[in-house]
């Protein structure tokens, strides 16, 4: 398209108030028409102008002696549009103090590469947390949690550890098919009960089976 824009001086640099009327994108990079005082202007988005002009902004436009123009700001936009903070090329936000970011109506980070965080501590605080994934590694040297109710729900669970190491005041486990343990060594202390029924009761032993106690009940 022609740029209709008056020519100024060499060393002149004027700023507009105009209208977007156009936006394209020819090779990926942001051209725009900006219509003001009667011209029409073909201007690019200035590296300061975080918010993306859109077709019917009123934006702040600055005229160079080159004939270059470029949109400075985004004045006004219809209130219904929302404002995308958009730039081109790898982007670093950085703060000498700390950094708060707000959005009372929700928040999101979508990208299609990497996540990464990377700080002394994280410290997450929410009322209900839903975490979707195809695969999860985690490692660390300590982990440490306080729960009120847990439930996991597995088609399988391999657990592979030194030790484990487990003190509850109740435990219940109902298995519908097959409870196998296999160990060099087995001890299992009762304080006052121990009691192994089943439909058929089987005790063998290489060497010796041995029973002991007060009383002995067979049959």
């Amino acid at each position: 398209m022609q740029n209709l824009a008056p020519r100024l001086d060499a060393d002149a640099a004027t700023q507009l108030a105009g209208w977007i009327t156009s936006s394209t994108r020819p090779g990926g990079k942001l051209s725009l028409s900006v219509r003001a005082q009667g011209s029409v202007y073909e201007a690019q988005r200035a590296a300061s102008c975080l918010v993306e002009p859109a077709v019917g902004d009123r934006v702040l436009l600055a005229a160079l002696g080159d004939g270059t123009a470029y949109v400075l700001a985004v004045l006004d936009r219809a209130a219904e549009t929302p404002l995308p903070v958009s730039l081109d090329g790898d982007v670093t936000l950085r703060a000498r103090g700390a950094l708060g970011i707000v959005g009372e109506g929700g928040a999101s980070i979508a990208t299609g590469g990497t996540l990464g965080l990377t700080s002394a501590a994280l410290d997450i605080k929410t009322v209900e947390a839903r975490f979707g994934f195809s695969r999860l590694v985690a490692a660390g040297a300590e982990v440490f949690g306080d729960i009120a109710r847990s439930k996991i729900v597995a088609g399988a669970l391999d657990v592979v550890a030194e030790r484990i190491h487990q003190r509850v005041a109740r435990s219940y486990r109902h298995v519908s098919e097959l409870d196998q343990v296999r160990a060099k060594r087995v001890d299992y202390v009762a304080e006052t009960t121990l009691r192994m029924h089943g439909e058929n009761a089987l005790v063998t032993a290489d060497e010796l089976v041995k029973m002991d106690g007060a009383n002995i009940h067979v049959g």
